[in-house]
């Protein structure tokens, strides 16, 4: 009979060669081979994003690789990190991908420099379901064959270099319930046949230079939540239609077009809306009064059109960022729902015809502004009080107002990137601190004595009593 040492041998044998790593790849020869040609295609990868794939490791362990069905490729998901400046890839996109036959989803975000017309291999996938190819220098035309990709739910190439029309053929992409192109170089219309795509939860196409009307075709969006057009050349007003997504709409952004006529009246009903931005178009008339109604909205902007008085009281519980500038209002002080909120971050009121002392201004909470823009009003007093309570402030604009008070007493948050105090009464010295400003205009002012050491043209500091020194003339000794 063996002895139990003998057996106690064995199983520590055995034991042995569990964890001895096996010398043939568990993922399939294809794959792994479409993954490599892939990765030969890419001529820099600075953060190793790609480090882990290497002949003859199991493909299914590498970084970026999801294996759901037999051991086979089914996701490719790389992603860059924006505020890493090495977190990226350079190259092209390898047509071998289409030997990953079992491939669902492809994952390419903020990859940032692959280059490259539209992946054709994609058209071979059967599977294919999720398109993600966000932030590269993706080029040419979207070809017309991307309706044979009926199965996707979701497809996303924002922020490449794509150019031309959107093909109509997008109308057979019946199953998407996300279509992002934003971000790119496309013209022309908006294709009617997006009206199809019934499942649409998230419609962007912002950031291009489309031009004509916004299609009438919103009743056919039952579960739209996000609508983003902004950023290109549209004209017209805004259609019927877009009341149809009242009661889910939670982003509607439309700014930057030349869309025309009166703010509807049917936009006080969407009790949903988080977003509304309507800047830089045209819109003329009055804020709708139905404005009051909106009041789960945090982010208002509709600076920058023809808007006239009178502007509604709002009965916002916390708004975030509010920018009503450059329009026909005299609000004449600052709205009590803004003062009020306690998550504000950023407050644009400029020439909105605001007459106040700003010392006697006393906002809730000063802690997450991060900008205000209150130029061109008639605001008298000092901003000092104000200013040193706010802990993150990015950037303060009270030009062409009546503020007096020495610039010296103002602390130069270490957040502040952006100061202009131009056409005031500011008087004192320009102090060290606004060396480390991205930006500066403290010109016709009341200001005196040598300039600090800065990078700012002499138009920063034109028009005081008696500045001196580089950039303007020499002080005298």
């Amino acid at each position: 009979m063996p002895s139990p040492l003998f057996f106690l041998l064995l199983l520590s044998l055995s034991t042995l060669h569990c964890l001895t790593p096996t010398a043939a790849a568990k993922c399939h020869p294809d794959d792994e081979a479409g993954l490599l040609a892939f990765k030969s295609g890419i001529t820099a990868d600075p953060s190793a994003m790609l480090g882990s794939w290497k002949p003859g490791t199991d493909c299914c362990t590498w970084s970026g690789i999801s294996c759901r069905v037999n051991n086979r490729v089914t996701t490719l998901s790389l992603y860059g990190q924006l505020d890493k400046p090495s977190s990226f890839l350079t190259g092209t996109i390898s047509p071998s991908l289409s030997k990953l036959r079992y491939l669902d989803g492809i994952y390419f975000q903020n990859l940032r420099n692959v280059s490259g017309p539209f992946p054709s291999f994609i058209f071979l996938l059967p599977d294919m379901q999720y398109i993600y190819i966000e932030n590269s220098k993706l080029s040419g035309p979207l070809p017309e064959a991307v309706g044979k990709l009926t199965r996707l739910g979701a497809f996303s190439v924002e922020g490449n270099r794509f150019s031309g029309k959107i093909p109509s053929s997008v109308s057979q992409l019946t199953e998407v319930t996300q279509l992002k192109l934003g971000g790119n170089l496309l013209t022309g219309a908006i294709p009617d046949g997006i009206r199809q795509l019934k499942k649409l939860t998230l419609l962007a196409l912002d950031r291009n230079q489309l031009t004509g009307a916004i299609p009438d075709f919103f009743t056919s969006f039952a579960n739209l939540r996000v609508l983003m057009l902004s950023h290109n050349r549209l004209s017209g007003q805004i259609p019927a239609t877009v009341s149809a997504l009242a009661p889910n709409l939670g982003y509607l952004e439309l700014g930057h077009n030349s869309l025309t006529g009166q703010i509807p009246e049917f936009l006080g009903k969407f009790h949903a809306l988080d977003t509304l931005d309507l800047s830089w178009n045209r819109f003329t008339g009055v804020v709708p009064k139905s404005f009051a109604n909106l009041t789960k909205i945090f982010n208002l902007d509709l600076s920058h059109n023809l808007l006239t008085d009178p502007f509604p009281e709002m009965k916002v519980k916390g708004i975030e960022s509010l920018d009503l500038s450059y329009n026909g209002f005299h609000l004449g002080t600052i709205p009590e729902w803004v003062t009020s909120s306690p998550i504000i971050y950023s407050l644009k009121l400029a020439k909105c015809g605001i007459k106040i002392k700003i010392d006697d201004w006393k906002p809730a909470e000063t802690y997450f502004y991060d900008y205000i823009d209150l130029s061109e009003n008639e605001i008298s007093g000092s901003p000092v009080v104000l200013l040193n309570r706010t802990n993150y402030l990015v950037g303060f604009g009270a030009s062409g107002n009546q503020l007096r008070f020495n610039l010296e007493s103002l602390k130069f948050a270490s957040t502040l990137k952006e100061l202009d105090l131009s056409r005031n009464s500011v008087f004192g010295k320009v102090p060290k601190a606004v060396s480390g400003l991205n930006k500066l205009n403290v010109s016709h002012n009341h200001l005196c004595g040598r300039i600090p050491a800065t990078k700012f043209p002499a138009s920063a500091f034109v028009g005081n009593d008696c500045l001196c020194g580089s950039p303007l003339s020499p002080c005298k000794v």
